[in-house]
């Protein structure tokens, strides 16, 4: 406990006292010093980036020879589908800069964003959406009947876990933003702070404040502020902040990026949550009771744990490493080493690809064969649903990944998006498995 407060006081130390943006990283070998302050104040004062179908995913300014004057190299470009962020007559919505006094932005008709607007496109909603539907369905796997899922002291338990867990989400999401704006206006310059609708102080202010209400809560109930919650709480916060925030930023390192994605996504999300449910909610109602109910008894000793711990483990590392694959560009600019940057786009999205299609088919196919042993008619109809579902996630994967070209941001960006639809899907089919 003394260690994660300690790194939640240097957390806040840190971020309060982060420097600019334009100053906070270095250009790699082989590229002009200036390279970010040019990127940047190109992005945020001229305001003359064009935009490839998934936004400006890569540093081009309007003409060739503007591209090539600061050094960066011209991407393949498709101007349909444009979706925002900078229009194709190479105006970006919104201007102004991480340390401008502004919360409320513009959109394309120059009228004002309202804050709550701009406070929702910060959280990224794709993320949130994904924790809002795996602590449920958490729950119900934990769950020794469905129906004393319904229980008010289930119910209540479950509200108390989902209230920080969405707020972690949006410390982890937030912060990461923070860190990563000027790479953000090369690769998502749709996003509050790359587009200037938020300030950095008020993006600090929205993080800490998140964070301090999601551990807090994790301590606060004598009842409900089991060890399980507190494991996912301040195990994401730890993890999380180590990602972005420098000095350490494991996401400059692949596998220790990896690692944590893993962790946090497969393990400390599930066995965490598990954990709690059992505790908080079902009193250590499960097969699995007299082993005990601690995060690791759970990983251990319950197979439902497990195996959803080991399947979301390698969806998360799935989802994580599909992201960089359109944010090749910018993380070269700005000496972030991911795999992508590594081993080139083509390489990771294929890879990546296919290892999903092969998680859905052995879980498929797992789940198949496991029906037929199921000591209920209803019980084996469930898991055989699953694993069929599990098969047409696998090919609905593969089918949608035929026409995407991994260079291009755009098509890259879409099936990305049709990637968290399946996370959505899997977590909403897994309560059935038991």
């Amino acid at each position: 406990m003394k260690l994660t407060t300690s790194l939640a006081l240097a957390a806040t130390i840190l971020l309060l006292r982060a420097p600019s943006p334009s100053t906070a990283f270095s250009p790699p070998s082989g590229l002009p010093p200036g390279l970010p302050s040019r990127v940047s104040n190109a992005a945020s004062n001229r305001g003359r980036w064009t935009s490839s179908a998934r936004f400006p995913r890569a540093a081009r300014m309007s003409g060739d020879a503007s591209a090539k004057a600061i050094g960066v190299p011209i991407p393949k470009v498709k101007v349909n589908g444009d979706r925002g962020g900078a229009d194709v007559n190479g105006k970006v919505n919104g201007g102004g800069s991480p340390g401008d006094p502004v919360v409320d932005g513009t959109d394309d008709s120059g009228r004002r964003v309202p804050f709550p607007l701009v406070l929702w496109r910060f959280t990224r909603p794709h993320t949130l959406i994904g924790s809002a539907v795996a602590v449920p369905s958490i729950f119900l796997l934990a769950a020794p009947t469905y129906a004393s899922f319904a229980t008010p002291q289930c119910l209540a338990a479950l509200l108390y876990a989902s209230i920080p867990a969405l707020l972690m989400n949006v410390f982890i999401t937030g912060l990461n933003q923070i860190t990563d704006v000027e790479i953000d206006r090369i690769n998502k310059p749709e996003l509050p702070m790359a587009k200037g609708d938020l300030s950095h102080n008020a993006a600090v202010a929205v993080v800490l404040t998140c964070l301090a209400l999601s551990l807090g809560l994790s301590v606060l109930h004598p009842v409900f502020g089991t060890a399980g919650l507190r494991c996912a709480l301040w195990g994401s916060f730890v993890l999380g902040t180590l990602y972005s925030l420098p000095p350490v930023r494991l996401k400059r390192h692949p596998l220790l990026a990896a690692f944590c994605i893993v962790a946090v996504r497969g393990t400390i999300i599930n066995a965490g949550f598990y954990s709690h449910a059992l505790t908080a909610a079902f009193e250590g109602a499960s097969a699995s009771a007299a082993a005990g109910t601690g995060v690791l008894a759970c990983l251990l000793h319950d197979w439902k744990c497990a195996l959803s711990s080991f399947f979301f483990g390698v969806f998360g590392i799935v989802i994580a490493l599909m992201k960089d694959v359109p944010d090749a560009h910018g993380d070269r600019i700005f000496n972030i080493r991911s795999f992508t940057v590594r081993l080139g786009q083509k390489r990771v999205f294929n890879t990546m690809k296919g290892l999903l299609i092969a998680l859905f088919a052995a879980f498929g196919g797992g789940l198949l064969k496991w029906s037929t042993m199921a000591p209920a008619a209803a019980v084996a109809a469930r898991r055989g649903l699953v694993g069929l579902v599990c098969w047409a996630a696998g090919w609905s994967a593969n089918r949608e990944a035929r026409e995407v070209d991994p260079e291009d941001s755009g098509e890259v960006y879409h099936y990305y998006m049709h990637l968290w639809k399946l996370f959505y899907l899997s977590y909403l089919a897994l309560p059935l498995v038991k």
